[in-house]
């Protein structure tokens, strides 16, 4: 049986690819800060599924925190075959309204941790010949629209060059890139979502299906969901002043109250 290490497991796509992944008979290593919520998870799904269930309690917006997950990814004796960097926030307020320290918390988590947690990953998978990492992205990445959306325009950049430096390795590194779905996310954030349109929303377990579906057939960047993809067919031909403006105004309509 594989391994599979998820950070923040305990909700949203980090829970769904859980569910899926359990499913389907891997083993897991959960990763997020709240112990309690990761071993009820961790019982549930070994209950449910007859896999074997790890907790490993870290916060990765501290020094601590990655340096105990990359020693998890980097065990040689128990090694994880599939890394799902997941974990992350948002922040409520635009640019000069949040305050710097969250700023910067935010890419510990999206970058840094990111960088160095597929780093200890890929090493050790390259050795062995196979492995895979899925670093969870957002199609904000594609539009101008404060820290969040150029954090994760740094997570596509780097997965996809990642990819690129380690093709033919056995090793599989693919961004991905969901629009809004129905999870936790948005209520952490203090972020209101009643006027998003219905049909914008996506379904955390389909999502999960869709981006497995991709990171087999080997894509390096998955847009899961045929109304996304065409909107970001939109994005790709639109002059940059004007997306600039459009994304702006949206995110007023539809970002945080």
């Amino acid at each position: 049986m594989t391994t599979a290490l998820i950070t923040g497991s305990t909700a949203g796509i980090g829970a769904a690819f859980a569910r899926r992944l359990a499913a389907d008979g891997h083993n897991l290593v959960l990763v997020a800060r709240d112990t309690k919520r990761l071993q009820e998870q961790a019982t549930e799904l070994h209950d449910r599924h007859g896999i074997e269930a790890e907790v490993l309690t870290a916060d990765l917006a501290t020094d601590d925190g990655i340096e105990a997950v990359a020693a998890r990814v980097s065990d040689r004796r128990n090694p994880v075959d599939l890394l799902i960097n997941n974990a992350g926030f948002g922040n409520k307020g635009r640019f000069l309204d949040v305050a710097m320290a969250d700023e910067l918390t935010m890419l510990k988590v999206h970058c840094e941790a990111v960088l160095r947690l597929t780093a200890a990953a890929t090493e050790a998978m390259r050795e062995r010949g196979r492995g895979g990492v899925v670093n969870v992205a957002s199609v904000a990445a594609f539009v101008p629209r404060g820290t969040y959306g150029a954090s994760k325009a740094w997570v596509v950049q780097f997965t996809q060059g990642a990819a690129r430096d380690l093709a033919g390795s056995g090793v599989r590194l693919m961004a991905l890139c969901p629009g809004f779905v129905r999870t936790e996310f948005h209520q952490r954030a203090g972020m209101g979502t009643d006027n998003i349109p219905g049909w914008m929303w996506l379904d955390a377990d389909k999502l999960v299906a869709a981006a497995l579906a991709d990171l087999a057939r080997g894509k390096s960047l998955s847009i899961p969901d045929p109304r996304y993809k065409a909107l970001m067919g939109l994005v790709k031909v639109t002059p940059r002043g004007l997306l600039g403006g459009i994304t702006s105004r949206t995110g007023r309509k539809y970002g945080p109250q």
